[in-house]
């Protein structure tokens, strides 16, 4: 019985498998990375509540709004998007090489062979060629190279889909970030304001009784500088709305421009966040996965270095057809076949293979020292959350505090300069008191709110993967 492309192309996977044992490189093993066992809470609790979409907890339907637009539209997740396709398509094309390769070919040539090469039987000198073949490879992985390559691809996807993850988790905490930081603008130029129009009022009293000489000039001079420096907080207030309304505008994939407006910042809702979280939340985190995905790919990426030490065992067949006239192409005597095997066993290369595996095992090393101090930095950016929540929540306690008794004291300084029991000196360093305080009060209770985001953020959760799919962008596939 004659062998066969067919039966050939079905032995090859066969004898592969028998082979596959053989796989050189190390397999993956996850790192041990000393994390502590959790910060202050139960696990479930702290899992229910990092699932949650936090920022419509807000209560703002325009924040709620603009993230939608973000996930939406921001082109650094477009561009992220993009990369994960052309991950999933580079693994396509990685994973192929572990099939059989078949092709089909057809041609026609009219051909003349040299009268000066040698004899040339009569009537051959000028001839037709006509083919029609299918010709097919397959290369016996013996060693683990094909397979070791795909599973760096399928690592390299997989730390792609991450990096979009990570894109996403960005966006949705810049948009909330960039939001509360709009709105205590807009109560600090309200604030700001309302000064500029009480100390107006009092520089043009002043004025009218110091030309009335009723108050030396030093009153009327003082309340006008008041008046002159507080006017210069509007536009430098204005400017950075201005420039806060554009970071913003980007983020939602437009051009700069206006926002809009929700609550003010005094009505914005505290989101449940917990006091603590279970350290093994972070392994939730996008950025620490894709980390370990890298490491992944990079770990197998040795395999594929170090089988290149080794043959490179290919088999081949070909069927086809091949005659001088069109006539006789599909007649039983123009049929062809053959087949074959290969192998290609490097002997010298100057130390090539030899560097080529120093260099994927120094990437390895590198890769793993990205993976842990990954995880050592989620645990820091998520102690830091939890510091500035308590801490920043206690300043505004205190600030609050000030504001009133700063209010007080500017009341009974008016009330003792209108007495005459003290100079205006005193009433203007009470006002400036005062307005300091009150711009004060509102950055620290914007950094409280900022606070409870950057928690968020920090320790990833569930909601990364609600807020993927308000993206409305279908992914070409997945290694899952």
């Amino acid at each position: 019985m004659k062998p066969s492309v067919a039966s050939a192309l079905i032995l090859a996977p066969l004898l592969a498998l028998t082979l596959s044992a053989c796989m050189v490189g190390p397999d993956y093993r996850r790192p041990d990375t000393g994390a502590p066992a959790a910060w202050r809470l139960a696990t479930a609790e702290a899992g229910e509540i990092s699932n949650i979409a936090w920022w419509e907890q807000f209560q703002d339907p325009v924040l709620s709004q603009l993230v939608h637009t973000a996930l939406e539209s921001n082109k650094d997740l477009q561009i992220a998007t993009a990369n994960v396709d052309q991950a999933f398509a580079q693994y396509g094309i990685t994973r192929s090489a572990l099939a059989p390769q078949i092709d089909a070919g057809v041609s026609a040539a009219r051909k003349r062979v040299s009268e000066n090469a040698g004899p040339v039987l009569p009537g051959f000198q000028v001839f037709n060629d006509f083919k029609v073949n299918l010709s097919a490879s397959y290369e016996l992985d013996v060693w683990g190279r094909l397979r070791r390559a795909t599973e760096a691809a399928r690592a390299s996807l997989l730390a792609s889909e991450e990096g979009r993850r990570t894109v996403v988790l960005t966006v949705v905490s810049s948009v909330a970030d960039g939001y509360i930081q709009l709105r205590a603008l807009d109560r600090q130029l309200e604030i700001a304001l309302s000064t500029l129009q009480t100390l107006r009022e009092a520089a043009r009293v002043q004025k009218i009784r110091f030309d009335e000489g009723a108050v030396p000039e030093s009153d009327y001079r003082q309340a006008e500088s008041q008046y002159r420096a507080a006017g210069a907080q509007v536009p430098e207030l204005e400017r950075q709305i201005a420039r806060q309304e554009n970071f913003i505008s980007v983020l939602l994939g437009g051009n700069p421009g206006a926002i809009a407006r929700g609550r003010a910042i005094d009505a914005l809702m505290f989101p449940d966040v917990p006091g603590g979280l279970p350290a093994s939340l972070l392994q939730r985190r996008p950025d620490i996965r894709q980390a370990e995905q890298n490491l992944i790919a990079a770990n197998a990426d040795i395999g594929v270095a170090k089988a290149a030490y080794y043959p490179q065992i290919s088999l081949t067949a070909l069927l086809g057809l091949e005659s001088q006239d069109l006539s006789d192409l599909f007649k039983g005597p123009s049929k062809t076949w053959s087949f074959g095997a290969g192998a290609v066993q490097p002997i010298f290369n100057a130390g090539r293979i030899r560097n080529q595996v120093a260099q994927a095992e120094a990437f390895q090393r590198q890769t793993l020292s990205v993976y842990q101090k990954s995880i050592i930095t989620a645990f820091q950016e998520v102690e830091d959350a939890l510091v500035d929540r308590s801490k920043f929540s206690q300043a505004r306690d205190e600030q609050a505090a000030n504001v009133a008794a700063l209010q007080r004291f500017r009341d009974l300084a008016v009330l003792r300069y209108q007495e005459g029991a003290t100079i205006y000196l005193e009433v203007a360093r009470a006002e400036e008191s005062l307005f300091s305080a009150q711009l004060s009060y509102v950055a620290v209770q914007s950094q409280l709110f900022q606070s409870y985001a950057n928690l968020y953020k920090a320790m990833g959760g569930g909601w990364v993967g609600d807020a993927e799919k308000l993206t409305g962008v279908h992914l070409v596939g997945s290694a899952q």
